[in-house]
């Protein structure tokens, strides 16, 4: 702002100045062109003859004309006092008139344009003499003065209004800053759920919004992690509880008897089995947490499969439940053969321990398009609607009672859930209509043999 007024105020005064500088050299030239033209006949040049040439020469207005001889010998001067007849002049202008220049200038000082100009007198292309003229002019200087006044006051106006101006939009704008830094070290105290109240649409409250979008999730993750915290807790807690309640009763209970003990001692290996297995997923989901992966290569599913299969075989005889799968396609996939045979084995697992005796557990391994789709269907219980959103949180359990008496951890899903996406591959789990749950794992395709 202070460049542009400065540019104002100078700018314009500079170009009126030029304008009125060329407007003053070109009048003032073109009256001497007219004295030099009413004195271009007389073959020489004296007090007498200069008076009667100039006396025909209409009034000009000008402030002082000066007709010289070759010499510069004043011959005719115009001012009324201090004239300078029969003196010598030497001015610049007559100088250069008198070497054969035309000469013509103009300047502005003490609140006044002052112009001169001077051309030679020939006479068959000799020179006899010089004519030089002055202006004085105060009145277009005082045009420009008032010009210049103008501007100030205008300067001054749009100063004191862009200052004004600049201080409530400054204000205006460090209110909505401030509120924004308010809201930050507040949430960096860990006040997860306050938000910045910053009004409008513009850049700042954008950023605002941004900065309580950003909160919700750091307050939605950290609720996550309490709650993790809180059931990892709980889940060590318990076993270590059962462990610690079986050994206090071989210790303080007197001539037990080696039956006793060694039930005893086959419950306690039982819980510190279950704990290991805690312990395992908890740094499994650490891992992927981390994303520290295996590198990824190009699995065929169907062996893993298979594998698996062959492992719950015996789980599904002893529980007295049918376990079945097929398989169409080249089904190959993006990952590592562990993550496969963990997410088959997790879901096949959770099935086979929650179906019924006498029920039927089905595993399809289908390429379907540019996916590879893995599906698991139960016909026992189903999974109730309100519990459908939670099924993959970590330590979410439908039946706690009934999860923990199957020897569940409640990360078997989570881990499933965190390895596919990973992979960016997708998993959900509804039911079936005619009754039981069914989890359906889609990954990307991955080129590795024939396409069917």
């Amino acid at each position: 702002m202070a460049a542009a007024l400065v540019l104002m105020n100078t700018y314009p005064l500079w170009v009126s100045e030029d304008l009125v500088f060329r407007a003053k050299a070109t009048s003032l030239q073109n009256s001497v062109s007219v004295m030099v033209y009413s004195l271009s006949g007389l073959d020489r040049l004296n007090q007498e003859n200069v008076a009667q040439a100039m006396a025909v020469v209409e009034e000009t207005g000008l402030s002082r004309i000066l007709v010289t001889d070759s010499a510069g010998k004043v011959l005719y001067d115009t001012r009324e006092t201090n004239d300078a007849l029969g003196e010598y002049s030497f001015y610049t202008e007559i100088v250069q008139a008198l070497l054969g220049n035309d000469m013509a200038s103009s300047s502005y000082r003490d609140g006044a344009f002052r112009s001169r100009a001077a051309s030679p007198v020939l006479y068959q292309n000799q020179i006899i003499g010089a004519v030089y003229a002055y202006e004085y002019d105060a009145e277009q200087a005082a045009l420009l003065e008032g010009l210049q006044s103008n501007l100030l006051r205008l300067s001054a106006g749009l100063g004191v209004a862009a200052l004004c101006l600049s201080g409530l939009l400054s204000r205006a704008l460090t209110r909505k800053i401030g509120q924004l830094l308010t809201a930050i070290r507040k949430v960096r105290e860990g006040a997860y759920s306050h938000r910045a109240q910053v009004r409008g649409h513009d850049e700042i409250a954008q950023l605002a919004e941004e900065f309580n979008s950003l909160t919700d999730r750091l307050q939605t993750t950290e609720n996550a992690r309490r709650r993790f915290v809180s059931d990892a807790s709980h889940e060590l807690k318990t076993p270590l509880a059962a462990i610690r309640l079986l050994t206090d009763s071989i210790l303080q209970t007197e001539n037990i008897d080696p039956e006793t003990t060694r039930e005893f001692v086959a419950d306690i290996g039982a819980e510190a089995e279950r704990l290991s297995r805690i312990t395992e997923d908890l740094l499994r989901l650490t891992r992927l947490d981390s994303g520290v992966m295996e590198p990824p290569a190009v699995v065929d599913v169907l062996p893993v499969l298979e594998q698996v299969m062959r492992m719950m075989s015996l789980v599904a005889q002893e529980k007295g439940t049918e376990l079945t799968y097929r398989s169409e396609g080249t089904c190959t996939v993006l990952a590592s053969r562990d993550e496969i045979h963990q997410i088959i084995y997790n879901l096949t697992d959770n099935a086979v321990k929650y179906s019924p005796p006498g029920s039927t557990v089905q595993v399809s391994l289908l390429h379907r398009g540019d996916l590879v789709v893995l599906t698991v269907e139960d016909n026992g219980p189903g999974i109730p609607e309100e519990d459908l959103p939670r099924l993959f949180e970590r330590f979410y359990r439908v039946d706690k009672a009934r999860s923990r008496d199957a020897g569940g951890t409640g990360l078997g899903l989570a881990i499933v859930s965190d390895t596919v996406r990973k992979r960016g591959g997708t998993v959900e789990a509804g039911n079936r209509p005619e009754g039981g749950a069914v989890f359906t794992v889609r990954w990307p395709w991955q080129k590795g043999g024939t396409q069917p």
